[in-house]
């Protein structure tokens, strides 16, 4: 799949030589990089994921809904292939890909790669979607397996209070649960007494022990 980059859009537009182009490549996470640059007769794109799960061109000025990439076909074709760069380039600043043929597409996200978006039914089960394809990317919904990122320490980051989800062994096994709906899904926690942290969770009349396997994740 052939993306035209904001960057192709200027050389074609403003007729800028090589030089311009590369003074203007996106600095934006302290690398330099042109959109569908080549290398080994590869072309490399680069792309952003924010913490709603959204897809951007990495270079975009503005990132919100209405320069993120909507098409389902395309979300779905691109989040099934993400995986952890191992591609020797990028890895630290884009720590994952999503490969198509002679593309590599590099990834950098506010928090991780895989947020679940909403919880829907499919096939009489609940799932959680993400992605933004309906029900075209989907996990089973495993309450007991909710995770709230709480520190009460002295290093408190704006991760603190966000929900996380079990996910694909392959990227790490941890997806984010995107705000909105993090938001309806903590009315549905329980804490004890003495708890700090909810240790169950409610949903359609069953009350699930959370096992707090997803805290492991972040030490």
């Amino acid at each position: 799949m052939k993306l035209v980059s904001n960057l192709g859009n200027l050389l074609i537009q403003r007729k800028l030589s090589l030089n311009q182009l590369l003074s203007i490549a996106c600095k934006s996470c302290g690398v330099d990089y042109i959109q569908g640059q080549e290398f080994n007769k590869t072309r490399q794109y680069f792309y952003y994921i924010d913490h709603n799960g959204m897809l951007f061109l990495d270079d975009s000025r503005m990132k919100n809904f209405t320069s993120c990439f909507k098409d389902k076909q395309f979300l779905q074709f691109f989040f099934k292939r993400i995986a952890i760069n191992k591609t020797g380039q990028y890895e630290h600043d884009f720590p994952y890909v999503s490969l198509c043929g002679r593309e590599t597409n590099y990834i950098r996200c506010d928090d991780l790669p895989i947020v679940f978006t909403h919880i829907i039914t499919k096939d009489d089960i609940d799932v959680l979607s993400y992605g933004y394809t309906d029900d075209l990317l989907t996990v089973p919904f495993e309450p007991q397996t909710l995770y709230m990122k709480i520190d009460f320490g002295i290093d408190v980051n704006e991760t603190e209070g966000r929900i996380y989800h079990k996910s694909m062994d392959k990227l790490g096994g941890i997806g984010l649960i995107r705000s909105a709906l993090a938001l309806g899904i903590s009315k549905h926690f329980q804490f004890n007494d003495n708890s700090k942290s909810p240790t169950h969770f409610v949903w359609k009349e069953k009350t699930y022990e959370l096992t707090n396997e997803l805290k492991s994740k972040f030490k």
